[in-house]
């Protein structure tokens, strides 16, 4: 890896247009930092929660908003090696993190062997909330970026038969907490080009179960976004304005609240 220095420098200069800049976007446009706050950052040892990490420190640095941070990865079964590598790049990028150990590998492997990527998302995500309440943490950061979100919002139409988006924030109520994605704004490819930039070598999923999993359908979802952007660059960038624009007229029907609504029908939502 670059020495850090030269990594923090790419940061800000060389990567800023594409890095820092969608991040503060994000923070503004959701109001996803205050005054205040405990943040804690999720890393899962992969490139999207690295460079969230090292977003979060330069934030830290420069910010005028009074807020404390802190960085949190859990160890759900990795191999010495994973954990090795996990180890040795966040020491190598300056980021003090918390480590914990959480057989949720074996576990989600054991409560759906058919497909226990989707049931081990649900059990670090609840690990991860319990952990950051415990370190006093009002909120969680996690590393999604804007392929993320395309990608969830296609899903959502070819698999669930519904349209629906990834939030860049949300509250969980049996944890007290609010979940934030500062990385909302963030092209996947971007933080691919700044990794290579650095020479970081950043760990995969980790999971030695997901590598004899057969493709699933977030990778044919990203896969078939690919194909089209090879002819159409904008193309992700375009669905994700769609979820900003959503005209109610001329859609059939849609929820509230739990409540179904047809577009024929007259109402009116009130705010709480």
């Amino acid at each position: 890896m670059k020495p850090l220095i030269d990594v923090e420098r790419a940061l800000q200069k060389k990567f800023k247009r594409v890095l820092w800049s969608p991040f503060i976007h994000a923070l503004k446009d959701f109001n996803l930092v205050n005054e205040g706050d405990k943040i804690a950052v999720a890393i899962s040892g992969g490139k999207d929660s690295l460079v969230l990490a090292k977003l979060f420190q330069e934030l830290k640095r420069v910010s005028t908003v009074n807020f404390e941070v802190v960085f949190l990865s859990m160890n759900p079964g990795f191999t010495e090696e994973n954990l090795k590598m996990l180890k040795e790049n966040v020491k190598n990028l300056n980021i003090p993190c918390h480590i914990y150990d959480d057989n949720v590998f074996k576990i989600a492997q054991k409560m759906d062997p058919k497909k226990p990527c989707y049931m081990c998302a649900r059990l670090r995500r609840g690990s991860l909330y319990s952990h950051a309440v415990e370190l006093g943490c009002n909120k969680l950061a996690l590393g999604h970026h804007m392929d993320d979100v395309v990608e969830t919002t296609v899903m959502s139409m070819f698999y669930m038969g519904k349209v629906e988006t990834m939030l860049p924030k949300l509250h969980s109520d049996n944890f007290d907490i609010e979940l934030i994605r500062p990385l909302f704004y963030v092209e996947e490819k971007d933080i691919r080009r700044f990794v290579k930039y650095i020479d970081l070598t950043p760990m995969a999923c980790g999971c030695e179960v997901a590598k004899g999993i057969l493709d699933s359908k977030r990778r044919d979802t990203k896969a078939l976004l690919n194909s089209l952007v090879e002819k159409d660059k904008d193309i992700k960038k375009r669905i994700m304005q769609s979820v900003f624009n959503v005209n109610i007229e001329k859609i059939l029907g849609f929820k509230c609240k739990k409540e179904k609504y047809s577009v024929y029908d007259k109402i009116t939502i009130k705010k709480d």
